[in-house]
């Protein structure tokens, strides 16, 4: 996929640039704050996993590099249920916030396999984007869920699965593949929409609530982080799940 630049998360990384915060952040910290308190580290510290691996893509140009380097990460969370963590931040946090709720690190390794469906795929086809929706988003949301408390009626396979593609879409090339991603992301996203989140998943639900707000904007156009019509829409979840 990299001699052919098709997909590029240098937006993912903005967040890390500069000593101030980014409108980017603020959203983020905000959403945060849905969380349960005791919590809310759980949820930071997968965001920040995802960022990370976010991140190896945007920095990686060949396809055998990129693939090593997710083996890492990959064999590296596997490892956080049977040794404690490397000096690595991220790992860290895994380890303090994340595995003491229930979630394994077997299972956060299946992150890594959805990202590295963008290195192995030659073509995103239906299967390619579905497998990437499953694997990143469907395990993020999922775990997020064991993390903060869900409950049944949560639908987190569906809202997991479009949040991921419709950020996916973003930063696609192709345009083709690109309008695949979005139409596959808005038909998650709207039978996600059908049901009320619990009071600890809302964090969650205001992430699929604002990548259902980006599809609706044009391909090319970047959502109005941090404005105040957004905002108040993310305020009204926080109060009643919708």
């Amino acid at each position: 996929m990299f001699s052919t630049p098709k997909v590029n998360f240098a937006l993912t990384s903005v967040r890390y640039m500069g000593d101030g915060m980014t409108p980017g952040q603020a959203e983020r910290q905000l959403i945060l704050t849905y969380a349960p308190a005791r919590r809310r580290d759980a949820l930071a510290a997968l965001l920040a996993l995802d960022d990370a691996l976010a991140r190896l893509l945007a920095t990686t140009s060949e396809p055998a590099l990129g693939q090593i380097r997710l083996q890492w990460w990959r064999e590296a969370l596997q490892r956080l249920d049977s040794t404690p963590p490397p000096a690595e931040p991220v790992l860290e946090a895994l380890a303090e916030s994340v595995l003491p709720t229930g979630v394994s690190g077997a299972g956060l390794a299946g992150i890594v396999d959805g990202w590295d469906v963008l290195i192995e795929s030659e073509q995103l086809d239906a299967e390619a984007l579905e497998k990437f929706a499953k694997g990143r988003g469907e395990t993020l949301f999922v775990l997020a869920g064991t993390a903060l408390g869900a409950r049944t009626g949560d639908p987190l396979a569906d809202a997991g699965r479009g949040w991921a593609l419709a950020d996916l879409s973003r930063h696609l090339d192709r345009a083709g593949e690109a309008e695949s991603a979005r139409d596959m992301a808005a038909r998650y996203l709207e039978q996600a929409k059908r049901a009320r989140w619990s009071a600890n998943m809302r964090a969650l639900g205001g992430m699929a609530l604002l990548a259902r707000r980006d599809l609706a904007l044009p391909r090319g156009v970047e959502p109005p982080v941090g404005s105040p019509a957004r905002l108040a829409r993310l305020l009204w979840h926080r109060i009643s799940g919708r």
